[in-house]
């Protein structure tokens, strides 16, 4: 009813198994983790590389990166990466999947 008043969502939300697969079949995807250097050591995606949303710097790290590129973004719940999903968006990355339900719900 009220479409208007609805910001255009610029990533799309998958679930872990079509996560996993659009990274198989993605070649030079980029796996990022937006969560804590600590909660990174807890347990990652393979190659993933991390740059924490809550670091002041963020905006700044993100606004280097290849906005050519496809990005894989998560975190512990799929909440902050939702953010940075968001963020990059905004920034003109066009290709930005977010793990739902993030690593909790990551069995792989």
């Amino acid at each position: 009813m009220f479409d208007f008043l609805k910001t255009k969502k610029n990533y799309e939300d998958v679930n872990a198994s079509n996560f996993k697969q659009l990274i198989d079949e993605t070649p030079n995807a980029v796996v990022l983790d937006v969560r804590t250097a600590a909660e990174m050591r807890s347990g990652a995606i393979k190659g993933a590389i991390n740059i924490d949303l809550m670091s002041a710097d963020f905006q700044q790290k993100i606004g280097k990166l290849d906005k050519s590129k496809t990005y894989f973004v998560y975190c512990r719940s799929g909440n902050r990466s939702g953010q940075a999903c968001k963020m990059m968006g905004n920034a003109g990355f066009e290709h930005v999947y977010n793990l739902s339900g993030g690593m909790m719900s990551w069995p792989y």
